[in-house]
C-alpha cells in the first residue's frame, strides 16, 4: 500500500455499522476521530467521537442530541471498517460499553461512544473453582462457550491434574494460563483464539522507510534474557524432583535474525540461568511446557520497538510483519504486540508496538 500522493491518491475512509446498520448520514458527518486499540494481551478498544450533535428542544430551543439515540444503545453490536475509498477492512466487531457527553452553553454537544471486543464479557464477575484432568485448551473452550463465544483453540496437550481459578474474572485466569504456556487469547467477532505465540510465522506484510514507515524506534537490551531456564518442583507421590528445562536452541524460531538472546548474552556475560522454583507443576510435561514458555516470553523481549505508519488496516495485533531497510541489526521479521488505528480530519495514521527475539 503506497503512500498517498498527488498523482495516486488514496483518501482514508471509514464504515461504521450499529447492529448491521450503517449510521445514519447526518450522524457520520458529524464524527470527527476515530480510535481502535487492537491488542493480544487485554481487550481491544475502540472510541468514537460525534461533535456538533443537535436537535430541537422544547419549545423550539436548540438542545444536545439524545444519547437515548437507539443506535448508541448500551450492548449494540459495532463493527468499524478502515482503509481507503474502495478498500476498507473490517478491524473490530465490539459491543458498546459506555457513553460520555459533553454539554456547554456556547457549542453544541459532542458525544463519546466506547466500547471493546467480546472479551470484555470475561472481565465481568470473579469465579471461584476448579478444573480436573483437563487441558488449558479444553479450559478456555468451556469458558468461551459459558461467555456465548465460539472457541477455536489449538491442542495444548498437557493435561492437568488440578487447576483452580481463586477469585479471578475469566479473562485473568485464562491470561495466566496463556503466560504459563506461552500461548494468546483473542477474539474476533463471535470466535474466541486461544492459540501458541504467533511470532514463528512468516511475516504478512512488509514496512519500509521508502514506503509507509514514517517513524521507528527499536530498543535492543539483554536485560531479562537467559541462556538456560529451569522450572523445579517435587512430586510427593513418588517423592522425586521434576526438573523442566529450556535454553539456547528452544526459540520456536529466530525470525530471520541471525543471533538469538540466550547466544547473545551467554557470549557477552557467560551463563545467564534462571530458576523457578514456584511453581507448583506436578508432571513431567507441565515443567517442561513452562519452562520452554518462559525461555520463549523472555526471548521475545530482546528488541522492542515502537512506529508508526500510514494507516494500515491490515496491520493487526498478533501477526508477523516484516520490518525492512533499516540495517542488518534490526531490520527483520517483528511480532506485533499492538496497534493503534487513528481516524480524523487530518488523516489516517497507524500506530503499533513490536517484539523481537534475534537480532
Amino acid at each position: 500500500m503506497p503512500i498517498p500522493n498527488a498523482k495516486n491518491p488514496l483518501v482514508p475512509d471509514f464504515d461504521i455499522r450499529i447492529d448491521g446498520a450503517s449510521l445514519p448520514i447526518e450522524v457520520r458527518t458529524r464524527l470527527v476521530r476515530l480510535v481502535i486499540d487492537d491488542a493480544v494481551e487485554i481487550p481491544s478498544m475502540f472510541m468514537l467521537e460525534f461533535a456538533d450533535l443537535v436537535t430541537q428542544g422544547k419549545q423550539g430551543r436548540r438542545s444536545s442530541l439524545s444519547v437515548d439515540e437507539a443506535f448508541f444503545d448500551v450492548g449494540s453490536e459495532v463493527e468499524i471498517k478502515l482503509g481507503y475509498k474502495g478498500k476498507l477492512k473490517s478491524l473490530i466487531v465490539g459491543e458498546i460499553t459506555g457513553l460520555e457527553a459533553g454539554f456547554t452553553a456556547n457549542r453544541s454537544a459532542c458525544l463519546t461512544v466506547r466500547g471493546y471486543d467480546r472479551r470484555h464479557r470475561l472481565q465481568r464477575g470473579r469465579k471461584t473453582r476448579t478444573f480436573v484432568q483437563q487441558k488449558d485448551s479444553d479450559i478456555a473452550a468451556q469458558i468461551a462457550r459459558e461467555a456465548k463465544l465460539s472457541p477455536k483453540t489449538e491442542d495444548s496437550r498437557t493435561i492437568h491434574d488440578y487447576l483452580l481459578q481463586a477469585n479471578q474474572t475469566d479473562m485473568d485466569f485464562l491470561q495466566t494460563r496463556a503466560r504459563q504456556i506461552q500461548y494468546e487469547l483473542v477474539v474476533e467477532k463471535k470466535t474466541l483464539f486461544f492459540r501458541p505465540v504467533s511470532n514463528a510465522k512468516s511475516a504478512a506484510l512488509t514496512l519500509t522507510l521508502n514506503d509507509d514507515l514514517l517513524e521507528f524506534y527499536p530498543c535492543l537490551s539483554v536485560m531479562g534474557q537467559a541462556s538456560e531456564v529451569s522450572v523445579r518442583s517435587w512430586n510427593p507421590q513418588i517423592k522425586k524432583a521434576i526438573v523442566g528445562k529450556a535454553k539456547g536452541g528452544d526459540e520456536v524460531s529466530k525470525m530471520g535474525g541471525r543471533k538469538a538472546g540466550a547466544a547473545l548474552v551467554k557470549q557477552a556475560f557467560e551463563t545467564a540461568a534462571i530458576a523457578l522454583d514456584d511453581r507448583p507443576v506436578k508432571t513431567q510435561a507441565e515443567a517442561d511446557q513452562q519452562a520452554r514458555a518462559y525461555f520463549n516470553q523472555a526471548a521475545l523481549t530482546l528488541i522492542e520497538g515502537e512506529g508508526m505508519c500510514q494507516g494500515r488496516a491490515d496491520l493487526r495485533a498478533g501477526q508477523t510483519i516484516e520490518i525492512d531497510d533499516i540495517g542488518k541489526r534490526f531490520s527483520g521479521r517483528y511480532y506485533v504486540l499492538r496497534t493503534t488505528h487513528r481516524y480524523s480530519q487530518n488523516g489516517y495514521h497507524t500506530h503499533f508496538q513490536v517484539r523481537r527475539n534475534a537480532s
